[in-house]
């Protein structure tokens, strides 16, 4: 098998998680092995993007973002404080920022506020965003369209219209494990009717593992899986996936 059967980017993981703390060193090994050439570990807040520089620096095939999460827009980090861990040489994008309706409802002017600030911060930095997008389909394509940052809708889980209104505005679409659930309804669909070269594969690691992994801890490598599936609904082969994903990957951040 050749390396460019398994040319893996995970363009979104949360390897600064706790429950990645034990052995991390033979985890890189192993994802190494297995094909995984890039990895992009994700801030939510001040501490968990010092965290993700720190693996960044430690690790070739680790990158960071950093940015302030829907979900810590009350934590104490300042927008001065993702202006600053930036300016990192790893760092390749703001996030993970977004707008999180599904568990918060009442601080939407503070999800806002925050999101603003960042995005502009992304433009002004020259930087891509992750994009975070929870039961907020209307105002994220709203603040899309108004700001216009180069960047990924993370766990994409919206309709194939929003999806071609994404990508007409220069952004990827992020796919991972979700695609393999049976219960999966949209994702396929929006994978189907949309162009490999406007696709990104990410795990969210630990989370939304694939099947057949599904509630278990997901890792970069097991990208595997949603490439496979993601061959079949495209009608393409699984290094097709994964060579024109990784290609994108790296001309989105720039490395």
């Amino acid at each position: 098998m050749s390396d460019l059967d398994n040319l893996i980017f995970d363009t979104h993981a949360h390897y600064e998680d706790p429950v990645f703390e034990e052995n991390f060193d033979s985890l890189i090994n192993e994802m190494k092995s297995a094909g995984v050439s890039g990895i992009i570990t994700c801030g939510c807040d001040k501490e968990s993007s010092l965290k993700a520089l720190a693996l960044a620096e430690k690790y070739d095939i680790i990158y960071a973002a950093v940015g302030i999460h829907p979900g810590s827009v009350d934590s104490d980090t300042t927008i001065e404080d993702i202006r600053q861990l930036a300016s990192h040489p790893k760092c390749v994008a703001i996030g993970e920022i977004g707008l999180d309706y599904y568990w918060r409802q009442d601080n939407k002017l503070l999800q806002h506020k925050i999101l603003k600030e960042q995005l502009e911060l992304a433009i002004k930095l020259d930087l891509p965003v992750l994009f975070h997008d929870r039961d907020a389909h209307a105002d994220t394509l709203e603040l899309l369209k108004q700001y216009k940052p180069k960047g990924v809708v993370h766990a994409f889980s919206g309709s194939t219209e929003m999806a071609r209104e994404i990508i007409k505005l220069g952004l990827y679409i992020g796919v991972g494990g979700v695609l393999t659930f049976n219960n999966a309804r949209a994702l396929p669909s929006v994978v189907a009717d949309t162009e490999i070269s406007k696709i990104l594969l990410e795990t969210d690691a630990p989370y939304l593992a694939p099947v057949p992994f599904r509630g278990k801890t997901n890792r970069s490598d097991y990208i595997n899986f949603v490439a496979e599936k993601m061959a079949e609904i495209k009608n393409i082969s699984k290094n097709e996936v994964l060579t024109q994903t990784f290609k994108n990957a790296k001309e989105l951040f720039n490395i």
